[in-house]
């Protein structure tokens, strides 16, 4: 029989139990002793008024198992439950009501007992009422114990003699037995069921306890041994592989000595003839035998090309479930026919995507007539109606199965596979020019790479037209180099900003169209160019870049703002902006730098920020001071917006200190900058109490606030440990953490040890929230230890006796070898 078992996620519903527990029979014979004596001492109960619980209550089936004078019971079909009812519960006349009759039922308890009854009770057809369930499918099994008719002895089916038989089968590697009885085989007048007889049946499960039984039991046809069949060898594993048959759509195992021949001869996609035997309940093929190539036919491909438009792609998974996931819609005689296709029927490996235009035939499989699109093809009229962007390129190298496209409209080589070319990978050249779309790399997404590539005629890219007029315009961004990579791939072109015909214009240009490599255009400088334009898209670049006027306006100076690991901001002279540095632009050494240093400097752009270079170190008081304004003295305020060396979060570099409250007439604030702190280390924040002076800057004539000095509170404490450049103080400013402190805040570039005592302000950071100590200074470089200390306190002063007094402190070591005058040995007298 060709009816096998499908894989379940679990034949026996995760109910299973030993033959030994769920056998019915033991079952029985446990129950009977309880039940015989309940049915013999069951008198008939009074009649009682019952309690419907609810109304809406679902209602259940059940089977007349026992009447009475004037009650009776009923045995529940979906639990396993057994329910009193009395006569006049029945709606109908009672002398029609025999046992083993299906009924329906309302569950209720009885008002003077609590106990459950049957109320509302009708009679229903018996087929719609069953308690058990039956698998959806059969199951192939071996017959081990043979059902015979029961023995009942005082009309009782006692012990292990009920005459039920045994069936067994496997799954996933496990053995299962299953009771069955004779009414349970098919024909059982006309049919021997036999131990070792190979059998089909469905699996019953009793809804009241959940015990399993065979059911339906039919003798195994199996299938005739000299019938051939034929297939293609689909998958072949280490002594064992699948055959895809040619009759159903369905592959069956096959051993490797199952092979009349060389099995080392025996190739994925060969032709073979088979038999096929059923073992221990599965088919598998057996005398294996090779045919000539080309006689397993599986499909019929029609002549007709079709044109069609992809609706769904194959998705990037090769592990989804529907080996034909594409969809292809085209015109048929029955209108828009949408028909699939799969993974090995396009005509090259190359992207298809939603909306592509494609030319098709049609396969028609032989064993269930399933039709689906092969041999698809790509149509170039599909780059010519979509909006897909097509950029263009030249071949620049080829290694094995992928090489680089050099883009013709950007400073940038692709990445391509063999597979993305529309046409054979033979024709692949260096030097080819094609056309192509970027999209981004599923294995990495940083990365992007050419799909669809087309090839285009000799000299539709390389081709270009170089104008001869002169023009000449600024660097405004220079192009990024391998001193400063740039994540922007616009950012690899400069910029030049230029008059045409009385517009303002910008082009871009690479490094490489620099005419004197050795006159590196910088930001701002005065060059001579050319315009170059590409014959096929029209766009403009700038060749032949020649410097004709360095700007040497850009020398700027500025104070140091801030020191990072490797980077840092100069605040410049105006004390309104800053601008960043890499200390690869400093002249020297950049760990000689402090903060508040005076330093001269150029500005570049080579992305979307100007950044500084080529900075020297000015000596202090190079750069003009402010103007204090005496007559305003020294100023009490507020700090009501820190530095952005505080705050990275706001935008405004310069912090504001406010004189005054919001409620007062005369509210004045004042910005300042890392030079207006009279403690260049000191740590800002919102909310700050600090005095300060006024003064003008020259150059702006504004006023801001100088000579800032915070007026807080110091805390002393004890220095807990010291890492590399950074340590913890014995204070706790949270709960059961030591406060953090770098040794920046230090003053002084004073040595801090474990132990010392030192000064400090408490702060906390505005973005994390964690506390941590600045202006740390050292109290005092020895430290009596703490025995003395503790010593001292106990002495007591009580003015009594005579007193030492030191008049000279002890010295210590001088350096000398010792005494001045060289020590004389004793020598005793004779």
């Amino acid at each position: 029989m060709s009816t096998v078992s499908r894989k379940m996620n679990s034949p026996q519903w995760k109910n299973f139990q030993p033959p030994v527990v769920q056998d019915p029979a033991i079952l029985s014979y446990q129950r009977a002793p309880n039940l015989l004596n309940s049915l013999i001492s069951s008198s008939p109960p009074k009649v009682t008024t019952t309690i419907n619980i609810n109304a809406n209550q679902m209602r259940e089936t059940g089977i007349v198992e026992k009447l009475l004078h004037s009650y009776g019971f009923i045995q529940c079909c979906d639990r396993d439950a057994r329910l009193f009812f009395h006569f006049s519960e029945y709606g109908g006349d009672m002398d029609t009501v025999s046992i083993g009759d299906a009924v329906e039922f309302q569950m209720s308890y009885d008002k003077r007992t609590g106990r459950p009854i049957a109320c509302q009770v009708i009679k229903v057809d018996a087929n719609s009422v069953s308690t058990e369930i039956l698998s959806e499918e059969r199951f192939i099994g071996t017959v081990v114990q043979e059902a015979k008719p029961g023995k009942v002895k005082n009309g009782i089916v006692g012990g292990t003699a009920d005459g039920l038989g045994r069936v067994t089968y496997e799954h996933n590697g496990e053995c299962f037995f299953l009771p069955y009885g004779l009414d349970d085989i098919v024909n059982s007048g006309n049919t021997q069921v036999k131990p070792g007889d190979q059998v089909t049946f469905f699996i019953a499960r009793d809804k009241r306890n959940g015990n399993l039984h065979a059911r339906k039991v039919e003798p195994a046809q199996a299938p005739a041994t000299n019938q051939k069949y034929q297939g293609v060898v689909c998958s072949m594993k280490d002594s064992f592989g699948f055959i895809e048959r040619a009759d159903i759509v369905k592959e069956i195992f096959f051993h490797y000595s199952e092979f009349k021949g060389n099995i080392n001869q025996l190739l994925l996609g060969d032709d073979v003839e088979f038999e096929i035997q059923t073992r221990n309940g599965k088919e598998v093929a057996v005398t294996i035998t090779s045919m000539p190539q080309g006689t397993v036919i599986f499909e019929d491909v029609s002549v007709e090309k079709k044109k069609g438009k992809i609706s769904k792609t194959l998705k990037s998974s090769r592990r989804q479930g529907d080996p034909l996931g594409g969809r292809v819609v085209y015109e048929s005689a029955k209108g828009p026919t949408e028909i699939p296709f799969g993974d090995k029927d396009q005509a090259g490996e190359y992207t298809l995507q939603q909306g592509d235009l494609v030319e098709f035939h049609i396969a028609t499989d032989r064993r269930d007539k399933l039709q689906r699109a092969t041999q698809i093809k790509l149509l170039m009229e599909t780059f010519e109606k979509s909006t897909e962007r097509r950029e263009l390129g030249v071949i620049a190298s080829l290694k094995e199965g992928f090489g680089f496209i050099q883009c013709a409209e950007r400073d940038a080589r692709m990445f391509f596979h063999y597979s993305e070319l529309l046409e054979s990978a033979n024709q692949a050249s260096v030097g080819g020019e094609v056309e192509f779309t970027v999209t981004q790399d599923p294995t990495t997404p940083s990365r992007q790479v050419a799909i669809r590539i087309q090839y285009m005629p000799v000299g539709s890219i390389t081709a270009c037209t170089i104008r001869p007029e002169k023009y000449v315009g600024t660097i405004d961004r220079e192009p990024a180099d391998h001193k400063s990579p740039t994540k922007n791939k616009d950012n690899e072109f400069g910029n030049i900003v230029f008059d045409y015909e009385g517009a303002i214009k910008n082009i871009q240009y690479s490094a490489k169209d620099i005419a004197e490599p050795a006159h590196f255009p910088k930001y701002a400088d005065k060059v001579e160019f050319n315009i170059g334009e590409q014959k096929r898209t029209g766009t403009w670049f700038a060749v032949n870049i020649k410097v004709i006027f360095r700007n040497t306006v850009t020398k700027c100076q500025g104070f140091i703002a801030t020191l990072k690991d490797n980077y840092g901001f100069i605040e410049n002279a105006d004390h309104d902006k800053e601008v960043f540095f890499h200390f690869s632009s400093v002249e020297g050494d950049a760990n000689e730098l402090d903060l508040g240093d005076e330093v001269e400097y150029t500005l570049t752009r080579k992305s979307t920020k100007t950044s500084a270079e080529n900075i020297i170190r000015l000596p202090k008081g190079t750069v003009a001071a402010e103007e204090i304004l005496r007559d305003k003295g020294v100023v009490l305020g507020r700090i009501v917006r820190p530095m952005r060396i505080v705050n990275p979060d706001q935008e405004e570099y310069s912090g504001l200190v406010q004189v005054g409250t919001e409620d007062d007439l005369d509210v004045q604030t004042y910005p300042y900058g890392i030079t207006s702190l009279a403690d260049k280390r000191d740590f800002l924040q919102k909310g700050d109490i600090v005095k300060f002076q006024v003064a003008v800057v020259k150059s702006t004539k504004k006023e801001r606030a100088v000579n800032i000095a915070a007026m807080r509170k110091y805390i002393r404490a004890r220095v807990d440990s010291i890492k590399d450049k950074y340590g913890f103080i014995n204070y706790e400013a949270e709960e059961g953490k030591k406060l953090f402190f770098h040794m920046t805040e230090v003053h002084d570039g004073v040595e801090i040890q474990s132990s010392d005592e030192v000064e400090f302000v408490v702060v906390q950071n505005q973005r994390n929230g964690k506390y941590s100590a600045c202006s740390v200074r050292k109290i005092s470089d020895i430290q009596r230890p703490e025995r003395l200390i503790s010593r001292l306190k106990s002495v007591v002063d009580d003015n009594v006796g005579p007193k030492l007094i030191v008049l000279r402190q002890p010295k210590g070591p001088d350096g000398t070898k010792g005494f001045i005058q060289p020590r004389t040995p004793w020598k005793p007298p004779a």
